[in-house]
């Protein structure tokens, strides 16, 4: 097998600088470890970027792929449907929020999803403005990079589309209190933007990228009434937040406030590609026959998989799980910082977690190169973690629902040695 340095002169003359990769070349997986080509074992705090809930490999996901396999892999549903599809449809209509008739469209990538959502809206309203929030991240193609609030994903890519606004996000840590942020939205609507010309208000109830801010349940509810009032759809964006992540099926469930439309990926499939959207039977209808779907749209293999992960979350009752052990973590990590001056803020719901790095009112209070510190470290030790933030300030925790306890707490004690070495070496410096 080749050394790891061989593969990354292999990656820095073959693929694309863009394409931004860690120096973890995995060779094999099970369920929240990972060991790369060299033998070296890592405990995974990433699983995929919130892909990975029901962990590597789950023996029943695992199961329900290689059965589908051996039917078709392919077929391409606009071609030649098939019943998999329906069911899995029957059943994320019947799991997500709302009492109200529904439909579902399967697609592969999130950002897939969200632009469905978006045509999808716009064709039900005929209205074209969509309102998204600062901190946001729903994707990297270009209507994705428009509707995400952080820059660093737009950077040289030239004009966005237009018709997409901003409002800030609540994130009281940060200075927008509630308040501010339903002024500031307030005055998009009076001074910008007819908020008869709005289509869609789109919104994650846990930010993402942004920093996994959560969305206050009355600033969630404050957006409802505001959509119903102006015949907006509201979009819920769960591609991170959903399928289990956060100790409920959905982020939104934790307000009680129900959307028009969930756009879904990452959890969905354990580690297949596929996304979908669900909601209104009136407004996912909306679009023309050949207006949604694509080549690979709805993939036989994901939808199998996605079938086996919604049975595991289920079976192995990880909601539950993901909130008891979510608790777990922010207990043990809030007492750290209670001894750690860097730490900002521990924050999250069910197995979707963070820590904020820097310090209030101070000078240089933000600190991404304590973070890529930190995670550096963290990997020199072996563990996986991820930077996220709209200032690189914050490492989120999202080791798969399945992680063995005893698997947690070794990760959570690296995690903690990796913060306290990073900090006497930036001491030192």
């Amino acid at each position: 097998m080749p050394s790891i340095s061989e593969l990354v002169a292999r990656r820095n003359a073959a693929v694309a600088k863009g394409v931004s990769t860690r120096q973890i070349y995995i060779a094999r997986a099970e369920n929240a470890e990972i060991w790369d080509v060299e033998g070296k074992r890592y405990i995974d705090f990433a699983a995929g970027i919130a892909v990975l809930n029901t962990g590597h490999r789950h023996p029943k996901v695992m199961a329900a792929v290689a059965a589908q396999a051996q039917d078709f892999t392919h077929s391409c549903f606009h071609v030649s449907p098939y019943e998999s599809y329906l069911a899995l449809a029957e059943r994320l209509n019947a799991l997500t929020p709302g009492d109200f008739a529904k439909k579902t469209m399967l697609a592969t990538t999130g950002v897939e999803a969200v632009e469905n959502a978006i045509k999808m809206a716009r064709a039900y309203t005929g209205r074209s403005g969509v309102i998204a929030f600062s901190g946001a991240f729903h994707g990297r193609t270009l209507l994705g990079m428009a509707l995400t609030g952080k820059v660093s994903y737009k950077k040289g890519f030239g004009a966005m589309p237009a018709e997409i606004f901003h409002a800030p996000f609540p994130n009281p840590l940060h200075g927008v209190s509630e308040a501010q942020a339903r002024a500031a939205l307030d005055t998009l609507l009076v001074s910008d933007l007819d908020p008869e010309r709005v289509a869609a208000i789109i919104i994650e109830p846990v930010q993402g990228e942004g920093g996994f801010n959560i969305a206050p349940p009355s600033f969630l509810a404050h957006l409802r009434a505001l959509c119903d009032r102006f015949g907006i759809v509201l979009i819920a964006d769960e591609v991170q937040a959903g399928l289990g992540r956060t100790g409920r099926m959905f982020g939104f469930d934790h307000a009680g406030v129900v959307p028009d439309l969930v756009t879904m990926a990452k959890g969905l499939a354990g580690g297949f590609p596929l996304s979908a959207v669900t909601g209104r039977t009136e407004i996912v209808d909306a679009a023309p026959v050949g207006g949604l779907g694509g080549t690979y749209a709805g993939h036989p293999l994901a939808v199998a998989a996605a079938g086996a992960v919604l049975d595991v979350l289920e079976d192995e009752d990880l909601l539950a799980r993901a909130t008891r052990l979510g608790a777990r973590i922010r207990s043990r990590l809030e007492g750290f910082a209670q001894d750690c001056d860097a730490i900002l803020e521990v924050r999250g719901l069910g197995l979707m977690n963070a820590v904020e790095f820097g310090r209030v009112g101070s000078e240089g209070a933000e600190d991404p190169a304590l973070v890529a510190a930190i995670i550096a470290e963290a990997e020199r030790r072996g563990l996986i973690l991820l930077a996220c933030g709209t200032r690189n300030t914050v490492i989120r925790l999202l080791p798969p629902l399945t992680i063995p306890e005893d698997l947690l707490e070794e990760g959570l004690a690296l995690f903690e040695e990796s913060i306290i070495a990073a900090l006497a070496a930036k001491a030192a410096a």
